[in-house]
């Protein structure tokens, strides 16, 4: 069927299955945002909105770059579209470059994908494969982590811990394995990393005796779990992971797609907490969310186990169709342009003591049962209120009434806003919030 010739009535909602959405609840009472520009969107009717959380985590660079809009302009112009498969382009190579000379320790490969989703199964299928390269066949298991987000794909969520995300849809992969969370009463309100925890990387020792070493392929984290309120690691405990990883042969997969590209004060929180994983997943900040682009950055030790075969066979069976789509890696490239140009990293460092004073001033506000922090991103518990992600779900729509973008996970809010934030536009963000957090008590 020809498209038709008019236009929908541009109220009509009907249409778009939204997603991670209450659709008809949201329809009923839109939230609609119209416009962009630096830490600011607008609703149709012109109502300004400070943005919170860097839109999902991604736009650390500010909104509405002119910079990122020539280059994929640009790119546009001289090359829509080359394919990833037996074939190359310029943007590609040079882009994989940069991010080879940005990564800490030996990541020094590149492999490009679209999502974070397709980050992790790509990096899960990398894994899979350097095992069996290596005559390792039988290392087919994963661990994952309670309360983790990996995305949504099958491989995702099979080793995510987000109880919601699993339930619905029952064929999970077989041979993953949970460590516990790392989320302790005894370290409620901690600034920066907590004190308590370390020892619950050990878990993964049990885990190794119930299935030997030889089945397991990787263990996936996230540095700093996010989408269940905000999660530092305790102090060591990233590093305990790396040291029974090695002892036993099994990768280290650090999920990156939030903590990377400077949410954290450094490149990637490798480099912040200086333990270098086997595999680093990357989205969101890698293009500033402007065009889709995830990536599965590689160690040279896995790289090179993959490259043992004729010279002429294909090394990894795995890829997409918009694999280092010269659009996204335009886009990237000019990220990667202003995080240096403008010192976006050094610029996260210098603010987060600033920002850790704002959220936690918010200790004592009614309902209020923990705050974290690390770097420019802070999660706040609230006490349940009903049926669960009640109270948070009416702060989530009362920030927003108010002015302000928050991320709601039950009765959690978060908040990650752009690392070109100014000062008084934390104290904005912490003001909103404290009239939020009294509103719904």
């Amino acid at each position: 069927m020809t498209p038709p010739a008019t236009k929908p009535a541009a109220n009509n909602l009907e249409a778009f299955f939204m997603p991670f959405t209450a659709n008809r609840q949201f329809k009923k009472n839109p939230r609609m945002l119209a416009k962009a520009k630096g830490v600011h969107y607008w609703t149709p009717e012109g109502r300004k909105i400070i943005d919170g959380t860097a839109g999902l985590w991604c736009v650390n660079a500010g909104h509405g770059r002119e910079e990122i809009k020539a280059a994929i302009a640009k790119q546009l112009d001289e090359m829509d579209y080359a394919p990833s498969f037996q074939m190359g382009h310029p943007k590609a190579f040079e882009l994989a470059a940069r991010h080879a000379a940005l990564l800490p320790g030996d990541l020094n490969h590149a492999f490009y994908c679209n999502s974070g989703s397709e980050a992790v199964d790509s990096a899960l299928k990398i894994a899979l494969a350097y095992h069996r390269a290596k005559g390792q066949g039988t290392r087919t298991r994963f661990v994952g982590r309670e309360r983790g987000y990996h995305g949504v794909g099958f491989g995702g969520i099979s080793v995510g811990g987000m109880v919601n995300n699993r339930k619905w849809f029952g064929a999970m992969l077989p041979g993953v394995d949970h460590l516990p969370h790392t989320h302790l009463a005894k370290n409620a309100f901690s600034k920066g990393q907590p004190e308590h925890g370390a020892e619950l990387a050990d878990a993964l020792e049990g885990i190794v005796g119930l299935h030997d070493a030889s089945n397991i392929a990787a263990v996936i984290v996230e540095p700093c779990a996010g989408s269940t309120g905000y999660l530092p690691p305790p102090k060591g405990y990233l590093e305990r992971l790396r040291q029974i990883c090695d002892k036993h042969g099994i990768l280290l997969i650090f999920d990156e797609v939030i903590t990377g590209f400077g949410r954290l004060g450094t490149s990637f929180a490798a480099e912040k907490f200086g333990v270098i994983p086997d595999l680093m997943t990357v989205a969101k900040g890698i293009s500033n969310a402007t065009v889709p682009m995830g990536g599965v950055f590689v160690r040279k030790t896995v790289f090179d186990g993959l490259m043992n075969g004729p010279e002429n066979a294909i090394d990894l069976f795995h890829g997409y169709t918009y694999s280092a789509h010269p659009l996204a890696c335009a886009a990237a490239s000019a990220v990667l342009d202003i995080y240096r140009d403008e010192n976006l990293f050094e610029r996260s460092a210098e603010l987060s003591p600033y920002w850790e004073d704002g959220v936690h001033s918010l200790k004592g506000l009614p309902n209020v049962t923990d705050i974290r922090n690390l770097g420019l991103a802070a999660g706040i518990d609230l006490a349940p209120k009903g049926p669960v992600g009640t109270r948070g779900y009416e702060a989530f729509t009362k920030a927003f009434d108010l002015g302000l973008m928050v991320r709601q996970s039950g009765d959690a809010i978060a908040m990650s806003p752009p690392l070109v934030i100014e000062k008084a536009q934390i104290d904005e963000i912490i003001d909103i919030t404290a009239k939020t957090i009294k509103a719904v008590a």
